[in-house]
């Protein structure tokens, strides 16, 4: 019987470690060859477009790579870190490498594509705004904006370098100094109301380039901020479906070009960094350079070889003959007090209504605790603020927890005090109890947004749902989506998972109004940042 064990126990030890011996990864994207330590980069959404030049690298040189796609804002944030996990980041502009790395551990960065930040919009309609075959200043699209005649989509400035290139873009267009953005340019109260009016244009925002694209498709938008390169991917599918193209229009005075620099992070590993260096080196040569060309992005030089430029279409509102000139960005300290400034002031005020899960299993499984942190780092202005997730001081804030029932409604005006009187009130006056009546909870929420139907073009309008999803009650999805289509209007509903969650019914919530599910579970602070980046 011993000998017995012996045996299961070498047997069992001999599987353990032929488990162990080729790493499981969540990553994002991983390349098909995985044998030995990869190489792990962070990078902006932006270069999925390249994936096929990287599996084709990996599998030629037996190098296995791993991505994960990041906001570069946030690549910038992790940059500052002591305990970086990354071998290397590859945000979509420098600007974020020369602010994150405050203790200089960046080595070899360099540009691999170039791409400009811009308007697409629906080639009629840019017809219509007299938008084609010249320069437009930003001026001219507030002026449209303004009329009623241009709406469109776009990143978060906060967690997007889209967003926030254009967003700093069309500030230097509106300062006084074209020599750079000035903080006495961010005080003065007519570019502040131009930047605003410019932003109120806003239709539905995102936290990711590539998801923007998505959104766009799925939806019924006239125009897009993004890169020109996700310009000219969205428009090859569109022209697919026998659908109106988009019209590049390139901001005269404020055009910002993503220059999407890689950089190795430096902890003494003289493999990865030899291993960096080639794969930085290919990205960089005559092939590689020419396949990335390919996919719309421009070379490091900013420039298309002929063979390449058919990719490029003039139909579109393209030029490549044409000289661009970039802004000049301002001083880290007014870029930062800029991105502030989009978030409290500038931006389109959100309606938001939480819905509360305060059921049984929420209780059991450490969901309810987890949750009640995640609403004190959301609604406590202080936290907020240090989260940039501090809104405006026109937004409207509604909270609905339930269980069996729908426990109450509570509401805030604005950004101060009155969030720290809900935090309260949720705290101290509700407690988890037994079933989960989710379906009934979202649809109240849908509810308060139709009533309120009339002043929504003046928010940006989401449900952001924070549960376990296991939905219990008598109401169901069918009934829900009845109650959203009554409603007639583009809200996203957000879910951030807690405890022990079940994600399909929460995935199909989002499906349905075009919109997320995060997880709040490993990192509550990064999943509000996502929610507040769509919102």
């Amino acid at each position: 019987m011993k000998k017995i064990f012996t045996i299961l126990l070498s047997l069992i030890i001999l599987t353990s470690c032929g488990a162990n011996s080729e790493t499981t990864s969540n990553a994002d994207f991983q390349s098909s060859y995985k044998s030995g330590e990869p190489l792990r980069i962070v990078a902006g959404s932006e270069n999925k477009e390249l994936e096929p030049i990287i599996e084709e690298y990996a599998k030629a040189n037996k190098q296995n790579i791993e991505i994960d796609y990041l906001g570069s804002l946030d690549i910038m944030r992790m940059i500052g870190t002591e305990d970086i996990t990354y071998d290397a980041v590859w945000p979509a502009s420098s600007i974020w490498l020369n602010l994150g790395d405050t203790n200089h551990i960046l080595k070899y960065a360099e540009t691999t594509s170039q791409s400009p930040v811009v308007f697409g919009i629906k080639k009629s309609l840019a017809q219509d705004l007299g938008f084609m075959d010249r320069d437009v200043e930003t001026r001219e699209i507030i002026d449209a904006i303004k009329s009623g005649k241009l709406k469109f989509t776009m990143t978060s400035a906060t967690q997007s370098n889209s967003g926030a290139s254009a967003y700093l873009g069309f500030l230097q267009s509106l300062a006084k100094d074209k020599k750079g953005l000035t903080s006495d340019d961010l005080a003065d109260e007519n570019i502040k109301e131009q930047i605003t009016s410019l932003l109120s244009g806003v239709e539905r925002s995102s936290g990711s380039s590539n998801w923007l694209v998505d959104l766009f498709l799925s939806g019924d938008y006239d125009a897009m901020v993004n890169y020109e390169q996700l310009i000219i991917a969205t428009n090859q599918k569109l022209e697919e479906e026998g659908k109106e193209p988009l019209y590049i229009v390139y901001p005269s005075d404020g055009l910002s070009i993503s220059d999407s620099p890689i950089a190795y992070v430096d902890k003494g590993d003289s493999e990865k960094e030899e291993a960096f260096r080639k794969f930085r080196d290919y990205l960089l040569s005559d092939d590689a350079q020419s396949k990335i060309e390919k996919t719309g992005k421009r070379s490091a030089f900013g420039t298309v070889r002929e063979t390449n430029r058919a990719v490029y279409k003039s139909d579109w509102g393209i030029d490549l003959d044409k000289t661009l000139s970039p802004v000049r960005l301002p001083k880290a300290d007014v870029i930062m007090q800029a991105l502030n400034m989009y978030q409290t002031e500038f931006k389109k005020p959100a309606f938001t209504i939480y819905v509360l899960d305060y059921s049984g299993s929420m209780h059991d499984n450490n969901g309810y605790t987890q949750m009640l942190e995640a609403m004190n780092q959301v609604l406590v202005p202080e936290n907020a603020k240090a989260n940039l997730l501090l809104g405006t001081e026109k937004d409207y804030t509604v909270l609905i927890p339930f269980s069996e029932e729908i426990l109450g409604t509570i509401t805030a005006d604005g950004n101060g005090e009155d969030l720290n009187k809900i935090y309260e009130d949720l705290k101290d006056n509700y407690a988890p109890e037994t079933s989960t009546y989710m379906y009934e909870a979202i649809i109240k929420a849908v509810n308060i947004l139709n009533d309120n139907k009339a002043k929504l073009d003046n928010y940006s309008p989401a449900i952001v749902v924070l549960s376990d999803g296991r939905p219990n009650g008598a109401a169901t999805f069918d009934d829900l989506e009845a109650a959203y289509s009554d409603l007639d209007y583009d809200v996203p509903i957000f879910s951030i998972m807690f405890g022990d969650a079940e994600q399909s019914d929460l995935e199909e919530i989002a499906n349905m109004s075009r919109a997320r599910v995060f997880d709040g579970r490993t990192d509550m602070i990064k999943a509000f940042q996502n929610v507040k980046g769509y919102n």
